[in-house]
């Protein structure tokens, strides 16, 4: 049985692979998979991969490849969700900001540099044409430190995906001002470059199990149920969730792997082009 060490956010994208644990599937193949939850997200996560604290890691699509730009040596194995993240504009619900636009200049809350909360900030201010030189943040590590931050006022807004904000917009506590979705498929399933050379068998053979569960996951009976009780969501907003995600059983193609380094590049979240051949594997 090979240990093999793997990290993700604690949401409901990445209840498949809970289940695939939960019922052997990796025991199956000699696989015995550790899966940690990385709260403070993709910032983390990366920096996991860099200090051989993980061997895998689902994660961020833009972070990851920030990341790799900046000398991270992980490479992608596979698109895991294909569907873009909706990224909530969340405020302090007692604040006066009513708009987007009310936000220019204000102050981010953000897990950590290099995370999506931050870089998804450049790409809502490239939306509203906004300089980045207003872009100001405050490190706040998980999300309910940017319920203490907004409560606080020690920051304006926070960026998160909107389904998993949802009970805290329901509380009272954030109001959502506006969404910005990814203009990429939001996850990626990403190894240690020399964790995968010594691997390569043993991790295709990971990723073939978890993809069986993705591709059956939405005919799970009762899983808009059961991931509303796990995750504290209203049964009708995990359905909308559940509409709207798409996961993915393939690699990004060269062409969809150019266009997001195109994007990223426009939104100035990477400097210069990557080499599909050298990043997807």
């Amino acid at each position: 049985m090979k240990t093999v060490r793997i990290v993700g956010v604690p949401e409901h994208f990445n209840f498949p692979w809970q289940l695939t644990i939960d019922e052997g599937m990796f025991n199956e193949i000699g696989i015995d998979l550790q899966w940690t939850d990385i709260p403070e997200g993709t910032g983390k996560m990366c920096e996991m991969l860099r200090k051989n604290e993980t061997d895998l890691a689902v994660i961020l699509t833009e972070g990851i490849l920030k990341d790799i730009a900046n000398g991270n040596e992980s490479v992608i194995l596979q698109t895991y969700v294909q569907s873009p993240l909706q990224w909530g504009i969340h405020v302090n619900a007692k604040s006066n900001y009513q708009t987007v636009d009310d936000l220019y200049g204000k102050k981010a809350a953000i897990s950590r540099y290099g995370s999506g909360s931050e870089l998804m900030t450049y790409v809502n201010a490239a939306n509203q044409k906004w300089s980045f030189d207003s872009l100001s943040f405050e490190i706040i590590n998980t999300l309910s430190g940017a319920v203490e931050a907004l409560t606080n006022n020690t920051a304006d807004y926070f960026m998160w995906d909107r389904f998993m904000t949802q009970p805290i917009v329901d509380q009272g506590v954030f109001r959502r001002i506006g969404v910005c979705p990814t203009p990429w498929p939001c996850f990626m399933i990403v190894a240690r470059k020399d964790f995968y050379n010594q691997n390569k068998a043993l991790v295709n053979n990971l990723i073939e199990t978890i993809n069986q569960t993705t591709a059956e996951f939405k005919m799970i009976p009762s899983i808009d149920k059961t991931l509303a009780s796990v995750f504290n969501q209203k049964l009708e907003d995990i359905q909308q969730w559940l509409q709207i995600t798409k996961w993915s059983q393939k690699k990004p193609t060269e062409t969809q792997f150019n266009q997001i380094i195109a994007d990223l590049i426009q939104f100035k979240i990477i400097n210069q082009p990557l080499s599909y051949s050298e990043v997807v594997v």
